[in-house]
């Protein structure tokens, strides 16, 4: 039998009917976070680059929970509302990700959706990560890693 841990922070907003993490062995998937306080409100209503921001250190809140770090996160997924007012933003989106994230792209995918549950929400953001140190190779095709001695 495997265990799975559920996670919840007390740094990031109550949960109601979902978890903020699920753990199996040395797998996280986190569960979607927006621009929410650790009561619950959402920030920074129609700003899109605060609300990444937020979206993303309450991932880094959830991360740190379950024992990982941001370079062991292996994929992203971005859901927003309005993918245009996101391309405006990419400049401030970009430092806001440089600031939590450092240099570590994963994988990635980014969906223009109709409406989040949080009606104010303009981005969620979940993520599928390893637990524990990791070193992170740069490669063009596996090929590459494995000549490299990684």
């Amino acid at each position: 039998m495997r265990d799975v841990t559920l996670l919840n922070p007390r740094d990031l907003s109550p949960p109601r009917g979902f978890s903020h993490a699920s753990v199996l062995e040395g797998l996280v998937w986190l569960g979607g976070q927006v621009s929410s306080d650790r009561e619950g409100r959402l920030l920074y209503a129609g700003n899109m680059p605060a609300q990444f921001r937020q979206a993303l250190s309450n991932m880094a809140v959830a991360l740190r929970a379950a024992g990982c770090r941001p370079e062991g996160i292996v994929k992203m997924t971005y859901y927003v509302t309005d993918v245009e007012m996101y391309r405006n933003s990419l400049r401030a989106i970009g430092l806001a990700y440089r600031d939590i994230m450092g240099d570590h792209y994963p994988a990635a995918s980014l969906f223009e959706v109709r409406g989040l549950f949080d009606r104010l929400a303009l981005i969620e953001i979940e993520c599928v990560a390893v637990r524990g140190e990791v070193r992170v190779t740069r490669a063009e095709s596996l090929e590459d890693e494995e000549s490299s001695g990684a």
